[in-house]
């Protein structure tokens, strides 16, 4: 237990880091992700009036048939196309990108590259 709490503890610390940088703005919203272990869920969030715009995780009822037996690397891409279009369809076309003191590596880069494809500008 003790080692988990570590790690815990060493991310949070990570992402309080990253957040003394990073703030999202009405036209330029913030994109944090999060992951638990078995989904993966991605938010748009304007820190100015502390509200999130828009969220989409594997959990999505809409695309549960399209992550269906993938690996959770490529549903990660998938959930970041699905939030780029939604999030296009609202107006927005760039975003401030929040890794939440995970490594910009596997999931986290997956969902970041599938919001690129999805007309996201990082």
């Amino acid at each position: 237990m003790r080692k988990n709490r570590i790690k815990t503890e060493r991310r949070n610390k990570i992402r309080r880091r990253i957040r003394s940088t990073i703030r999202g703005t009405a036209e330029r919203p913030r994109l944090s992700i999060f992951k638990s272990n078995k989904h993966v869920y991605l938010q748009l969030i304007n820190d100015l009036e502390d509200k999130t715009i828009l969220s989409v995780s594997t959990r999505t009822a809409d695309l549960a048939d399209a992550i269906k037996d993938k690996t959770a690397v490529e549903a990660a891409s998938v959930v970041g196309k699905a939030l780029a279009e939604a999030a296009k369809d609202q107006g927005y076309t760039k975003v401030v990108f929040d890794r939440s003191g995970y490594k910009y590596h596997g999931i986290v880069k997956a969902a970041a590259d599938g919001a690129r494809e999805g007309g996201l500008e990082l």
